[in-house]
């Protein structure tokens, strides 16, 4: 789902181009709803990104600490 930013903004959608403008209000709410929840959906994404990227440094620092820790033997 796509709009372009002109003095006719167009919806496409699946495949398919429609004026906006000429869309019931009901559908122009649709559009805006939709647009709403791929903003949501993409900083949802970006904070996954984020917590990632933190859980991956913990883990290379706790690595690292661990050289000078003995472990358990593997027996138990």
């Amino acid at each position: 789902m796509t709009t372009t930013p002109s003095d006719n903004p167009v919806l496409t959608f699946e495949g398919k181009r429609y004026d906006l403008n000429a869309l019931p209000d009901e559908l122009k709410e649709l559009v805006r709803g939709m647009q709403v929840a791929d903003a949501q959906l993409r900083m949802h994404e970006d904070t996954l990104k984020v917590l990632a990227v933190g859980r991956q440094t913990m883990a290379m620092q706790l690595n690292e600490r661990l050289k000078n820790v003995t472990p358990l033997p593997e027996n138990g």
